[in-house]
């Protein structure tokens, strides 16, 4: 039976793939980055070849896979879209290799978790063009290479230092993408709300992208939950106020920290006097993996100066002591006090 609200559906379905930018005019920070593509692309269409491979990594969330999407759109060819995971078996690669069209681009998420004996595939597709099958088994088999289109790899990895020497080599260029500023995602925050069809005020715009920890995906997320609850309760529009409550909530509080932020840093500053301590001790007390904090939370909570990294450990800095609400002497007083009733 078919559903009667499907229009809805796809009209709700447009307005989501519209906050995604089409073209370098509608991006919004990535000054640098969108400079030198620029130029990689104007050079590549006047000797009419395909764009040299590119890297893109950084934390998640910044924008790796739009990025990609938009030096698609402005080059105007077929883009190929997958992910290092999804690739299990050579023949697999093959297949997606040889129906890129001319001038097209293979992109490759979380490409740092291809499979070795797939990645080698890529060696000689990335610089000559071509592939080599096996074709049998033992006495009787046989190579057979097969010639590709001129095309291009985009990959985008949150992960660079698991990318094999290799492979990294073969990218004729490597963009870091990292934190946008406040300014930078609450324009986006304005900009999101038009396509999302809410009322926001400067100082709501701001009071997102201030807890949204640098990143666009975040910043995104929050204005979806904010919006929620306007549209629930029958609210004129998006506030500050409103966004401070909707944010309490969920438990970010005003610098962008949420509950498992806050777990850390209190485990370090008030079980272990500010540290250092071992990211697996972290891992054990907080029932956590230890790849989900390196990955998830580590990166913001140094970024933003709440911990740092030493050969021993990590450890608390005086601004993760001043959030938590403790001085370093009341927070080791507590710490003692807590063993010796343990």
């Amino acid at each position: 039976m078919k559903r009667k609200d499907t229009p809805k559906e796809e009209n709700s379905l447009d307005l989501v793939r519209s906050l995604r930018p089409r073209k370098f005019s509608e991006m919004i920070g990535r000054v640098k980055e969108i400079k030198n593509l620029g130029i990689m692309l104007e050079a590549a269409e006047k000797r009419g070849e395909a764009l040299d491979h590119i890297l893109f990594y950084g934390p998640p969330g910044l924008g790796k896979t739009t990025l990609a999407n938009v030096v698609s759109n402005e080059l105007e060819v077929e883009m190929h879209v997958t992910s290092g995971p999804a690739i299990e078996r050579q023949g697999d690669l093959v297949s997606i290799l040889t129906n890129i069209s001319k001038r097209g681009i293979l992109f490759i998420d979380e490409i740092h978790r291809l499979h070795r004996s797939i990645e080698e595939i890529l060696y000689s597709a990335m610089e000559d063009k071509v592939i080599d099958i096996i074709i049998g088994k033992g006495p009787s088999a046989r190579t057979l290479r097969l010639d590709l289109e001129d095309f291009s790899l985009i990959g985008a990895t949150t992960r660079i230092g698991l990318l094999s020497s290799p492979l990294r080599s073969r990218f004729g260029a490597s963009f870091r993408l990292d934190y946008y500023s406040s300014e930078e995602l609450a324009t986006m925050v304005m900009h999101a709300a038009k396509s999302l069809q809410v009322r926001i005020d400067q100082s709501g715009a701001r009071e997102i992208a201030k807890r949204s920890r640098g990143t666009a995906r975040t910043a995104i997320q929050h204005l979806k939950r904010v919006r929620d609850y306007v549209q629930v309760l029958n609210k004129q529009g998006i506030t500050k106020s409103i966004v401070e409550k909707v944010l309490e909530m969920h438990e970010i509080d005003n610098l962008g920290l949420d509950y498992i932020d806050r777990r850390i840093l209190d485990l370090i500053v008030k079980d272990f006097e500010g540290g250092p301590v071992g990211l697996s001790t972290i891992s054990a007390a907080l029932s956590e993996e230890v790849e989900t904090i390196a990955d998830v939370y580590e990166p913001y909570l140094i970024q933003a100066g709440f911990l740092k990294r030493t050969p021993r450990g990590r450890m608390a800095t005086q601004k993760a002591f001043k959030h938590m609400g403790y001085s370093r002497r009341k927070a080791v007083s507590q710490a003692k006090l807590f063993c010796r009733h343990s």
